[in-house]
């Protein structure tokens, strides 16, 4: 366990002090990034080299690495908006989540392929990583669809003992087969034929009969 990750329980407890400091906080998230796209190992000596910030300003705003890495991450990826109670279903799924990786396209613009190829590599070899990512960045972006099948349940149109995590998993595992597993790129026609269709398949056990 390192310094940075020892101090995690007491800057949990930690008391508002002097509010803090925007630029620096980019400082620190871009200089990991930039580690990240490079292929290198995150450490705290070599956020701190490239930053240019210091050990104790780092420590002050990151308990831990594996947060900042989190964080890192993440730059790119916005919560979606919620969706209005009238949208039709259907077409959220088809146009929306069922084309690209976790509701976002690898190819949207500050989130490339290559840095969600990056993202499946670090998450997948630390599970502690992996776990705080879900956390605190991932489970949040599925809350718009999650409640749009809920009003859905609520209006009849989705069967009442529909379960809403198992349905997200199903569709967001359509993308992430494609290009986790397959190899594809979104893009390609036959690839967006192909989730379009396991798409439906996943639609007409949602509906209500």
């Amino acid at each position: 366990m390192t310094v940075l990750e020892r101090k995690a329980g007491a800057a949990v407890g930690r008391r508002p002090g002097r509010p803090r400091d925007e630029e620096i906080d980019g400082q620190i998230v871009t200089a990991t990034l930039e580690i990240i796209d490079a292929g290198e190992e995150v450490t705290v000596s070599r956020v701190v080299a490239r930053s240019g910030v210091s050990r104790a300003a780092l420590y002050r705003r990151w308990p831990s690495l594996t947060l900042l890495i989190a964080a890192a991450l993440d730059v790119g990826r916005e919560v979606p908006p919620e969706y209005p109670v009238d949208a039709d279903l259907h077409e959220i799924l088809l146009a929306g989540l069922g084309l690209g990786a976790d509701g976002v396209a690898p190819s949207a613009p500050g989130y490339s392929e290559a840095r969600f190829r990056q993202r499946i590599r670090l998450v997948m070899a630390d599970r502690a990583l992996q776990k705080t990512y879900w956390q605190s960045h991932v489970s949040r972006r599925r809350v718009p669809l999650q409640n749009a099948l809920r009003t859905g349940i609520a209006r009849g149109e989705l069967r009442a003992d529909l379960d809403v995590e198992a349905c997200f998993d199903a569709i967001a595992g359509v993308a992430y087969y494609q290009l986790v597993v397959r190899g594809d790129r979104v893009s390609d026609p036959a690839v967006v034929e192909r989730m379009r269709a396991a798409i439906e398949v996943i639609w007409r056990g949602m509906v209500a009969a």
